[in-house]
């Protein structure tokens, strides 16, 4: 796609402004009222004007909002560009795709509730997609209503198809988090190093008491102890955030998913201790009741009526996502569940082209 330029009729972009109640007074204090794309298929406006289609929504990943996914791209194509190319090619038919803004203050989210970031599943399913069916001409049902997403976003597909399945009848997943042990453990690690930055009082040289130090009042129990809340002050004060530090920030959006406590400062704890870096098996135990892989049987019956679920992840993903999509395959085919798994032979990032499979599959299973 290099050197070709959108061909043919491109559809139609709107975006509209949105009042969420249930997005007010957030924990966080972001916006309540959000930017809603929808873009609209050529097809849209032909006719007599009583067509409806089938609904698609984009959940982006980590550090992303819906309305990137319509911006020009280089080199590429944007997520309506691909659409219209492959309806235009056949590949797929007319379809409407909704681009949400789901992003907080802690880089994001996983679309699921928490009391810690906000009720990201309830604002999708409760709020965003009523709103659609009543201002465009959609197919207002779960069995013409799916969900794709990579990363962050392939999570919240997969965990929608789990646990909000009465909104949809089928789900995309590309490179979505899974298997907790190995994408998110090895990298905690430098999330502490980077926290230990902002230790309150300040390392000096010398002796050094690690009884004491990681018996700080707190710290084995997974609760903040300054150090968290001066690291969010600083950077939230930044014009430009490292690598690092949004890699930080990201754990610490993962630690406000999937364990909130609204008892705790800042209202979440961290499944290591953040001075000796020892597993608190408490916690991360909370982190592995919502890994997709040890979920699959909970909601069996649920992932068994969608009428479509289709996985990809590259064989060198940099956050090792490959092994907790086979756990999953495994696991859902274990359960007889239909899917389709696909890998590739690329990594993480800039894997938008495997849409071009995504969505003709998603199109074939939501069609009337």
């Amino acid at each position: 796609m290099t050197l070709k330029r959108p061909k043919g009729a491109s559809g139609t972009l709107a975006v509209l402004e949105h009042t969420s109640s249930i997005l007010k007074g957030n924990p966080l204090g972001d916006p309540h009222v959000r930017k809603l794309a929808v873009w609209l298929p050529p097809q849209y406006d032909e006719g007599a004007g009583k067509r409806r289609f089938p609904v698609l929504y984009d959940l982006v990943g980590f550090t992303g909002s819906g309305l990137a996914h319509t911006s020009w791209k280089a080199f590429s194509e944007n997520v309506p560009e691909r659409a219209a190319r492959l309806i235009r090619e056949g590949k797929m038919g007319p379809a409407i795709f909704v681009f949400p803004d789901c992003f907080t203050a802690l880089g994001g989210n996983q679309y699921v509730n928490s009391s810690a970031l906000g009720n990201y599943a309830d604002y999708l399913t409760r709020e965003i997609v009523p709103f659609v069916d009543r201002e465009f001409r959609t197919l207002p049902s779960r069995e013409h209503r799916g969900c794709f997403g990579k990363s962050s976003g392939g999570y919240g597909s997969i965990m929608h198809a789990m646990k909000y399945a009465k909104y949809w009848g089928a789900v995309a997943d590309h490179s979505g988090d899974a298997y907790f042990d190995f994408v998110y453990w090895h990298d905690w690690p430098n999330t502490l190093n980077e926290l230990q930055k902002y230790r309150a009082p300040k390392r000096k040289p010398g002796a050094y008491d690690a009884l004491r130090e990681s018996s700080r009042k707190g710290l084995a129990e997974g609760l903040d102890d300054g150090r968290i809340k001066r690291f969010l002050s600083h950077v939230w004060k930044q014009e430009k955030v490292s690598g690092k530090e949004v890699h930080c920030i990201m754990n610490l959006c993962m630690a406000a998913t999937y364990d909130p406590d609204p008892r705790a400062p800042l209202g979440f704890r961290v499944p290591f201790n953040l001075e000796s870096g020892e597993v608190i098996e408490r916690r991360w135990q909370k982190w592995r009741e919502h890994d997709p892989v040890n979920l699959v049987e909970k909601y069996r019956s649920s992932l068994k009526s969608l009428r479509g679920i289709y996985v990809d992840c590259g064989w060198r993903d940099q956050y090792h996502i490959q092994y907790g999509s086979r756990i999953l395959s495994k696991r859902l085919a274990a359960a007889g569940i239909r899917h389709t798994y696909e890998e590739f032979d690329d990594n993480h990032s800039d894997i938008d082209y495997r849409m071009d499979v995504s969505f003709p599959f998603l199109y074939r299973a939501l069609k009337p």
